[in-house]
């Protein structure tokens, strides 16, 4: 229970944070806190009490066992997730390279 707990708290921190930050690398480091609380929530769902590794070659049948995909699944959105802020983070200098200003109030929009 508390782990939900957790994972709620980190959205909500991580919301407030995206609404109210001025600045786009803050953003991003929200949207990161964001996407940290789907790691807990997935944990949470592989987790069992009193689980062992899922290595059986050596654990008889019937013993209780994390499940493997849950933490194959929080391994991709890992991956993922670095992959996000490194694209934002890249989009997020160029912006300030072309306007002089990471500020989402300085930047005016784009003309073609």
């Amino acid at each position: 229970m508390i782990g939900f707990a957790v994972a709620a708290w980190l959205m909500a921190v991580g919301l407030y944070g995206m609404i109210t930050s001025r600045h786009y690398v803050r953003t991003v480091l929200c949207l990161s806190v964001v996407q940290s609380s789907t790691y807990v929530l997935l944990i949470l769902g592989g987790f069992r009490t009193g689980g062992t590794a899922p290595i059986f070659s050596d654990v008889p049948t019937g013993t209780l066992a994390v499940d493997p995909v849950v933490q194959a699944l929080c391994l991709t959105d890992v991956v993922v997730g670095a992959a996000v802020s490194a694209l934002l983070l890249a989009l997020t200098i160029d912006i300030h390279k072309r306007t002089g200003s990471a500020d989402p109030d300085e930047v005016t929009p784009m003309r073609g």
